[in-house]
């Protein structure tokens, strides 16, 4: 497995500090965020999922706690918009150049507004998807948020 992807590149170019952590993936794991959340022996909390949605048809992106999910009506609100729901699997990789599994805010094909989690910048450190099926990134919640250029809000319900 290679430790160098478009999202640790990306990362790297900003003059960001983090870590890599590579963990067994388990295709069939049925919350992949968990899953990671518990190969790597961290706090669910700290272990953020990367979500690809609609607000009003135009594509976000969303970083939330493994063990939290998303509430639609709040992530319409943090981008201004009416309604907003999730993206296809399939459209999800064609829009960020990543697998399922694999999707990372960090370095996508085409940049889109990222939301993160309010809770989670409250954390000392939390892990982000590398760009790679069992590959985390550790860094702190401010720099992950300062290098997507994040709107920061409740987004779980």
């Amino acid at each position: 497995m290679s430790k160098s992807t478009r999202a640790t590149q990306t990362l790297a170019k900003a003059g960001v500090s983090f870590s890599v952590h590579s963990y067994d993936y388990d295709p069939s794991a049925e919350r992949i965020g968990m899953q990671a959340a518990e190969a790597i022996g961290e706090e669910p909390r700290r272990v953020l999922k990367t979500l690809m949605a609609e607000v009003d048809g135009k594509p976000v992106c969303v970083v939330v706690p493994s063990d939290r999910e998303v509430s639609m009506k709040k992530l319409a609100s943090a981008f201004g918009g009416k309604a907003a729901n999730m993206m296809r699997p399939a459209d999800a990789e064609r829009a960020t150049g990543y697998h399922v599994g694999g999707i990372s805010p960090f370095g996508q094909k085409k940049q889109v507004p990222t939301a993160i989690e309010i809770e989670a910048l409250s954390e000392p450190h939390v892990f982000i998807n590398g760009g790679q099926r069992g590959l985390q990134v550790k860094l702190s919640p401010a720099d992950a948020r300062d290098a997507l250029k994040a709107i920061v809000a409740p987004l779980v319900t």
